[in-house]
């Protein structure tokens, strides 16, 4: 009876099991040889970082400014453009948008300092 009652465990295998003993004589289980790539956490800090940046490029940015950073980094979700691109789309010379883009890094980097 034990015999058929452990027949559907036959298969499961746990991640302490040990394979094989290693050059040294430790043993090498399961959990040693497999990798986890476990980018979660890194991935919520990048996500944070993207809304904090969205929320000062709303907050702290005149219309214009705001509307240079935002194609030029992709900030919509497109690809991110040139300054050739952004001055046509918006009707204005390719020095003007980098220096509006310069003005507006500048705000961005003051404001994200002081919110810290």
């Amino acid at each position: 009876m034990h015999f058929r009652s452990q027949r559907k465990y036959q298969g499961d295998v746990s991640l302490s099991d040990s394979l094989d003993a290693d050059g040294e004589g430790s043993n090498l289980s399961l959990m040693d040889v497999i990798s986890v790539d476990d980018d979660m956490l890194e991935n919520l800090d990048t996500r944070e970082s993207c809304a904090r940046v969205r929320q000062c490029v709303e907050k702290c940015l005149t219309r214009r400014e705001a509307k240079v950073v935002t194609l030029r980094y992709g900030l919509d979700g497109q690809e991110p453009r040139t300054q050739r691109e952004i001055a046509a789309a918006c009707g204005i010379s390719r020095s003007y948008v980098s220096r509006l883009e310069k003005k507006a890094l500048e705000k961005l980097r003051e404001e994200m300092e002081r919110s810290r």
